[in-house]
């Protein structure tokens, strides 16, 4: 069906618009944490993987992360294992870890990777273990307690941080023109596998990439003040005051100090956007008023 003149218009300006923002950032990196309901919708998930594959497209060199938290629960739910959290993170034995690296490395990553192909896209799967990309450390959570003079230590099992991360297999993909899609796990220097935050290691890769953007996707719409007022544009100083305040809090305060992590690590921006809206990646990157939280140095 043929657009009217008003809709044809209005295409034509969204294209216009976008053309000084292909040039600016063609053959820079972007790192993109992706999670939450945009992988669980199927309209999100197309919209997603077109949107990844027209950055590619256009000059782009997109590095997707993605989460799993959901389908690894259902997994384990399936399997009559409960989940256990411990400051929102999850308690991980052997027997969960196998679940994750079965979830995270397999059916979860090589959903994205055939959508991204699907549309178009030359994408390549990949854990923290293949080319020795995440070393990681084990994590561990201490509480302090009045009746103790030392704080308490809780082993939460499989669980780790980002080690160190050796960027040669994305250098090598990008170089190849393929999208590399990585799940969270890394292997530690006892060649245990463990299981990172996604976030964490969104940003981390992002700053060893010297990346030009980490976009996090998340189910909020941003940042917001105390007024409920989405905040567009914040630098390093404005977010720590915000935080002081109780304006940022619960569970933003990870995704921000990944952020403010990532921009003091030399990665020009750091944006979180709502997930929620199809081509949300897009809209923030190529047209003026964008729909997130930009974050700077």
């Amino acid at each position: 069906m043929a657009l009217d003149a008003q809709a044809a218009m209005q295409v034509a300006h969204v294209l216009t618009e976008s053309l000084p923002y292909i040039r600016r950032f063609a053959g820079k990196t972007f790192v993109i944490k992706y999670g939450g309901h945009a992988m669980e919708n199927g309209e999100l998930k197309n919209s997603f993987a077109r949107d990844i594959v027209l950055m590619k497209l256009v000059g782009f060199n997109p590095v997707v992360v993605h989460g799993g938290g959901p389908q690894i629960s259902d997994l384990l739910k399936r399997i009559g294992k409960e989940s256990r959290f411990v400051d929102g993170m999850r308690v991980t034995d052997s027997e969960t870890m196998d679940v994750v690296e079965m979830v995270l490395g397999g059916l979860v990553n090589k959903e994205i990777v055939n959508n991204v192909n699907r549309h178009g896209g030359r994408a390549v799967g990949l854990t923290g273990k293949d080319g020795d990309l995440i070393r990681a450390r084990k994590l561990t959570i201490s509480r302090k307690s009045p009746e103790l003079e030392a704080p308490e230590i809780i082993d939460i099992g499989h669980v780790g941080e980002v080690a160190s991360i050796d960027t040669a297999i994305i250098q090598t993909l990008i170089h190849d023109d393929f999208i590399p899609i990585i799940a969270p796990i890394g292997v530690g220097n006892d060649g245990e596998s463990y299981n990172i935050n996604a976030d964490l290691v969104a940003g981390k890769i992002a700053e060893v990439l010297h990346a030009e953007k980490l976009i996090l996707l998340t189910d909020t719409t941003g940042v917001l003040d105390q007024d409920g007022h989405l905040l567009t544009g914040l630098d390093a100083r404005q977010v720590q005051t915000l935080i002081d305040n109780g304006a940022i809090h619960g569970g933003m305060l990870p995704k921000i100090a990944c952020a403010l992590d990532a921009v003091r690590g030399g990665v020009k921006a750091a944006h979180i956007l709502d997930g929620r809206v199809e081509h949300a990646v897009l809209v923030e990157l190529f047209t003026d008023a964008g729909i997130g939280t930009l974050i700077r140095g």
